[in-house]
């Protein structure tokens, strides 16, 4: 009593009397039960768009029955606005191209459209997951496009946003540090001094260049080949079906998306996926470096660098009492590993491509949309709980800066490099200063020391 008999093309299938997904679906979960990762929800609410659009499209051609239209509609409504995401049960590792995810958002809204208009689920004499929720599409191009336009809006709507806030954090502390003179640091050796705001200051224009990246392959993500059907050709669509159901989409997300310039090319490769994946890779190797000198930097606090001082957010040992981790600085690096890792994941299924199709994009993805959600979280918490926080160690920045045998450099002009090279090397071996070496060994009165190797001048 609890189960009802569907059928489809290859016979009947049991399906729990609860659910709103049907036959197509159920063999998925059955053929599939690989990982237990689904794909999110920004992608759901995407082809819960692309299907409201569809129906409508559909309608003003004159295809597709207004009162169908209307019940599939508010039916894929519901979807974009999440009321049904339990629904969407196929693994991310599933039939190839995404045919199985394609039919699990044609059988929830088909049968919730049923309902709508009065019926039991499974009728589909009132309203066919295939001949009325998908008419004129297929899943190689649905799928394609619900990619882009869920990147876009999670691009958008959350990683600029936290990438913003990051960058905005970052110029404070730049700010806030510029007073403070340190040694640089070459090679993990000693190096010219230079300020702290300077090296934060590089840190905050490296999220611009990031920034820039991702704007770039949103205009490819912008471009979407929705009407291309099965192969580019539109087979079985009405001639105004493509630039109808665009302009919905328009309407729907108020995004900027725009036909191919040849949709053949966009069926046959997923162009928009690999520049966003390529450009969230870059920030995430941005971020990587700023969150390993973090680590370097706040390493101590009394046996390593301690020219920052982190916020302390958790204890940091279950053996080491009193013991504090940067740990926002290590979730970050293994966030941006991550990232890495799925981007190469992409390039191998972008690599996938053959003939007219990409039948890897299920994969694709998800792994985007992953690096996407998990890079906003952390850029987050990592501003909250680590940048804001973050505190300067002056005394130990001025010491560091005195004991450097890098400033030897600024002897160059005077005394010249081999010189200036015969002091650095006397003061480390003596375990003395640049500065008490050049007093001792050269002709220099203390007024032109203390101009040479004044910090100030140095930065």
């Amino acid at each position: 009593m609890d189960e009802r008999i569907s059928k489809d093309t290859l016979g009947e299938v049991y399906i729990p009397r609860s659910v709103y997904y049907d036959a197509q679906t159920t063999r998925a979960t059955h053929n599939f039960p690989i990982s237990g990762l689904r794909l999110p929800r920004a992608f759901i609410k995407a082809q819960g768009i692309i299907k409201a659009s569809a129906a409508v499209a559909n309608t003003e051609v004159g295809n597709l029955p207004e009162h169908i239209s209307g019940a599939i509609v508010t039916a894929a409504e519901e979807v974009i606005n999440g009321k049904w995401d339990d629904q969407f049960v196929v693994d991310v590792y599933q039939a190839g191209a995404g045919t199985s995810q394609n039919m699990n958002a044609n059988e929830v809204i088909a049968n919730r459209a049923i309902e709508i208009l009065g019926g039991q689920k499974g009728d589909f004499t009132l309203v066919h997951p295939n001949d009325h929720v998908n008419m004129a599409q297929s899943t190689n191009d649905t799928i394609h496009v619900a990619i882009n336009i869920s990147a876009v809006e999670m691009i958008k709507k959350e990683l600029l946003p936290s990438l913003q806030r990051l960058h905005y954090a970052l110029k404070q502390k730049a700010r806030q540090f510029d007073p403070i003179i340190k040694s640089g640091r070459t090679h993990l050796q000693d190096a010219v001094p230079i300020r702290l705001g300077q090296e934060f200051g590089g840190y905050a224009a490296a999220l611009v260049t990031a920034e820039k990246s991702i704007r770039h392959a949103l205009l490819e993500l912008y471009v979407i080949g929705i009407g291309g059907n099965a192969v580019g050709t539109g087979i079985n669509a009405h001639p105004e079906y493509a630039d109808r159901t665009l302009r919905e989409i328009v309407l729907r997300t108020d995004l900027p998306f725009k036909k191919p310039r040849d949709r053949f090319a966009f069926m046959q490769n997923t162009l928009g996926a690999i520049q966003a994946s390529h450009a969230v890779k870059e920030l995430a190797i941005h971020l990587l470096k700023i969150s390993s000198d973090l680590r370097l930097l706040g390493s101590g606090p009394r046996t390593g660098l301690g020219e920052l001082i982190l916020p302390a957010v958790q204890p940091g040992s279950s053996i080491m009492p009193g013991k504090v981790n940067p740990v926002m600085a290590e979730m970050m690096y293994m966030v941006c590993a991550q990232v890495i890792g799925n981007d190469a994941t992409i390039t191998a299924a972008t690599m996938g491509a053959q003939l007219e199709i990409n039948v890897m994009m299920p994969v694709i993805a998800y792994n985007l949309l992953h690096s996407i959600q998990i890079l906003t979280n952390a850029m987050e918490v990592f501003r909250a709980k680590c940048i804001e926080g973050l505190q300067a160690n002056a005394e130990r920045c001025q010491y560091y800066v005195e004991q450097s045998t890098a400033l030897a450099t600024s002897l160059n002009p005077v005394i010249g490099y081999e010189k200036a090279a015969k002091i650095a090397k006397t003061a480390y071996q003596e375990n003395k200063t640049v500065r008490e070496i050049v007093a001792r060994d050269t002709e220099l009165t203390i007024s032109e020391i203390n101009e040479l190797l004044n910090p100030e001048r140095l930065v």
